[in-house]
């Protein structure tokens, strides 16, 4: 396996660390789009920048095959402000990179650098550094902007850090592997009245308090026990004061499944069980639903394939074969609906190491021995999917 020098690894540590410093929220990662596409054309990789509004692009063609790869990293960060006590914090207040996006850029980088100085490949290499991973759907909106009609690809492939596993440790999963991601805010409508005489008002606090009970059932009483769901209500609004039967409640809710016939199936009766509880209590419901995230589904053939890699060029200690699903969510589930591929994670720490914080936690931070493994592991999978001879 070809590995980084020191001298690499120290330069992309830096490079890391400079983007973590200067985080960047959804859509306005311009610095760093600048930097990624500079570095890039500086290697001699042909730049296509603004897809998706601020997601960047870089081909290197080598040899006669017709063969593609796509290699895709996040750029976004978080609105949270950091509480690492890092030499390289966050600049930014109230925004850092809480989800190693700036790691995964790096990681990508450093074996871009490699590839296009020491690389030995056949076939055109497609690196995706994509804007708005964290809510904003950045992967459809570089779709949407020709992504794959402009740079096709054979198989796509992406990795994540993943605190929990052991730093290195290579994770896959063939099949369903990330949950779809699903939100709705449920207004209900009643008269309000004076707390003291209940009866001359229809009550939402009631009525919402019955209907969270209920949507506990979904789960517990409608979803097969061996299908993942979750359904969490994380936010319920209702009055201001003791003494006053509110006319309005507002509850909000995600949704989470693992299966597509599951989710269709949950929604559906999560919307019977709103209009119907809503009914019996006498008040009127309004159901704003919002599809997000698909399921991420991982093609058992390009898991294999990469899954294979990792056998050839990593000790077996390091390799996780067949890891869990999470409910989780992430866009990259769009790429993988149009072109097969597959989704791994690569371990930030195991509980009681250095990167074991979890992500989406202001004390977070993406472990920096993972930029030699994870370029090291696209390295490998770049020249043996596109060997001068297979």
């Amino acid at each position: 396996m070809e590995r980084l020098s020191d001298a690499a690894i120290q330069a992309f540590t830096r490079l890391r660390r400079d983007i973590h410093q200067h985080p960047e929220l959804a859509f306005n990662e311009r610095r760093t789009a600048a930097l990624v596409a500079a570095q890039l054309g500086a290697w001699g990789y042909a730049i296509t920048t603004g897809l998706g509004g601020t997601g960047v692009v870089g081909q290197l063609v080598r040899g006669t095959s017709n063969r593609s790869i796509g290699l895709r990293a996040d750029m976004d960060a978080l609105p949270i402000a950091e509480a690492t006590g890092a030499a390289w914090a966050s600049c930014t207040h109230g925004v850092m990179h809480a989800c190693g996006h700036d790691g995964h850029t790096a990681m990508l980088l450093a074996a871009a650098q490699h590839l296009a100085t020491q690389g030995e490949f056949d076939g055109t290499l497609n690196l995706i550094f994509q804007p708005a991973e964290e809510g904003g759907g950045g992967a459809l909106k570089m779709m949407e902007d020709g992504l794959f009609q402009r740079f096709p690809c054979d198989a796509i492939f992406a990795m994540h850090n993943m605190p929990g596993y052991p730093q290195g440790q290579l994770v896959f999963r063939s099949g369903p592997a990330m949950a779809s991601s699903d939100y709705a805010t449920i207004t209900l409508h009643g008269h309000g009245g004076h707390g003291a005489m209940p009866h001359k008002a229809t009550d939402v606090v009631v009525a919402a308090a019955s209907l969270i009970m209920a949507l506990q059932t979904v789960v517990s009483r409608h979803v097969d026990p061996m299908q993942p769901a979750v359904v969490t209500i994380g936010a319920v609004h209702a009055g201001e004061a003791n003494n006053v039967i509110p006319a309005e409640a507002r509850l909000e809710i995600s949704v989470r499944t693992l299966d597509p016939q599951v989710r269709r199936s949950v929604e559906q009766r999560i919307r019977e069980l709103v209009m119907l509880q809503a009914q019996s209590y006498g008040v009127r419901a309004e159901l704003d639903w919002r599809p997000g995230y698909a399921v991420l589904v991982n093609d058992a053939q390009q898991t294999a394939r990469a899954l294979t890699v990792a056998q050839k060029h990593f000790p077996a200690e390091q390799i996780n074969p067949q890891g869990p699903m999470l409910t989780g969510s992430e866009d990259f589930a769009f790429m993988l609906e149009h072109v097969p591929g597959s989704y791994l994670f690569i371990g930030n720490g195991a509980d009681g190491e250095p990167g074991a914080c979890m992500v989406h936690n202001p004390a977070y931070d993406f472990n920096d021995l993972n930029i030699a493994p994870g370029a090291a592991y696209w390295i490998a999978l770049v020249q043996d999917l596109l060997s001068p001879t297979p």
